[in-house]
């Protein structure tokens, strides 16, 4: 969007604190009904700082694939489960809440560390796949990842979708 700079650094502000109160939900609510809900809020926001870099088509694809799918998929799941299992259970705080917090605070750290280190203009097999391969200079497993990232994107992306229709057809199954 052309924005006044004043106008977009406010939407950027407050999309991220958005982003972080939604985020915060997802991890913190001990409902999982809500922590659905607190997805959905953060998968907009994220359609919300396409919008700001103008990626129209990332961001209806956002919102149509992730919070119009996949999160009402996760909604529709955890309105299943039965609602009195999530409450029985009173610990507030338990060895795997920390060893999660330890991980989710140590991830970004590193991420923050290495990315600005990292020579991202050297990485060219994601636009010539072929005379990478054709160098031989990799191995069997690169060349396999080369392949489904460029040339066999599509049939990839495709038996995912088959998988995911399969695996709800095989929960619906057995629910019945």
């Amino acid at each position: 969007m052309d924005l006044p700079g004043p106008i977009h650094e406010i939407l950027v502000l407050f999309g991220g604190f958005v982003l972080l109160l939604g985020g915060l939900g997802v991890v913190l609510l001990t409902n999982p009904t809500f922590s659905a809900f607190s997805l959905g809020l953060v998968l907009v926001c994220i359609s919300l700082f396409y919008i700001l870099l103008n990626s129209y088509f990332v961001a209806v694809a956002q919102l149509l694939i992730y919070v119009g799918a996949i999160n009402v998929l996760i909604i529709f799941a955890v309105m299943f489960v039965n609602g009195s299992e999530w409450s029985k259970d009173k610990n507030f705080w338990t060895i795997g809440d920390g060893f999660t917090s330890l991980v989710c605070i140590t991830i970004p750290f590193s991420l923050m560390t290495t990315i600005p280190d990292t020579s991202w203009y050297g990485i060219l097999w994601t636009t010539r796949s072929n005379q990478i391969v054709e160098q031989g200079l990799i191995n069997n497993v690169q060349q396999i990842g080369i392949h489904l990232a460029t040339d066999f994107y599509l049939p990839f992306e495709l038996i995912s979708i088959i998988l995911l229709v399969s695996l709800i057809g095989a929960i619906t199954m057995a629910r019945q």
